[in-house]
């Protein structure tokens, strides 16, 4: 039953889903072509909510309690928003991508260490 669940959400809810994302907030921002974005970055994005979201759900099964899981998948659902949102603005719909700038953006960042040595 769980698998089924997985296998839907993966097939028919994730395209509607990433589809509506791309063209909806292309269309708020009044671009002439609304499905640029979506064309460019759709097969990204579900390669890497193929990577994301079946493993996250088995862990809600697997391992969350009852009680918590609604909590969890709302927790996952507001990481894979931030990833969206990210992708939409300056990525590639690749969690590759998101990486990246994750990992150059520490390296922009003051260290510690430099604000110890000018106190």
């Amino acid at each position: 039953m769980v698998l089924r669940k997985v296998l839907l959400d993966q097939t028919i809810s994730s395209p509607i889903a990433t589809s509506a994302f791309y063209t909806g907030v292309s269309l708020l921002e009044g671009k002439d072509d609304i499905l640029q974005d979506w064309r460019e970055k759709f097969v990204n994005t579900y390669k890497t909510g193929l990577m994301y979201w079946p493993f996250m759900q088995l862990l809600n099964f697997a391992l969350v309690p009852l009680y918590l899981r609604t909590t969890f998948t709302g927790c996952c659902a507001f990481a894979w928003a931030i990833f969206l949102c990210f992708s939409r603005q300056s990525g590639d719909g690749t969690a590759t991508a998101a990486l990246t700038w994750i990992l150059d953006l520490k390296k922009r960042l003051p260290s510690s260490d430099s604000k110890s040595q000018g106190k």
